[in-house]
């Protein structure tokens, strides 16, 4: 007769002594490489790798920009200098409105003003003219 499993017995994992020698692996190597890249040799030697890179890139980044510059040219579509030198003299044309707005909101106050003074002076009285004979 088969004997019966108890509900709260779990399943034999084969996997279960590997999966904690990997956690263990991994927590190892965490902190060896936590370590190594606290170093200030760590940062010299990744930096002195990026500027080889960049200045080996330099030439095929610059042949790049100048195809993409004549494609956009060949479609009759702006470039980022383009729109972007359109952007700033549309900020300027903005700032010179802002400015002529202000000091129109002056003149009119000033108008008002007179206005107001205006109304509130009686009214000079009018000399008759000289009679000449």
């Amino acid at each position: 007769m088969p004997e019966a499993k108890d509900d709260n017995s779990k399943p034999f994992d084969p996997f279960q002594s590997f999966r904690g020698v990997r956690d263990a692996y991994l927590d190892a190597m965490s902190k060896t490489m936590i370590e190594a890249v606290n170093t200030e040799s760590y940062a010299q030697s990744t930096g002195a790798m990026l500027d080889y890179c960049l200045t080996a890139s330099a030439p095929f980044r610059d042949a790049l920009e100048k195809s993409v510059a004549q494609a956009l040219q060949q479609l009759s579509l702006p470039s980022r200098q383009e729109v972007a030198a359109l952007a700033e003299r549309f900020t300027n044309v903005e700032m010179r409105l802002d400015d002529l707005d202000a000091k129109m909101d002056q003149l009119l106050r000033a108008i008002e003003g007179m206005k107001q003074a205006g109304e509130k002076q009686p009214a000079k009285p009018t000399r008759p003219a000289a009679k000449r004979g």
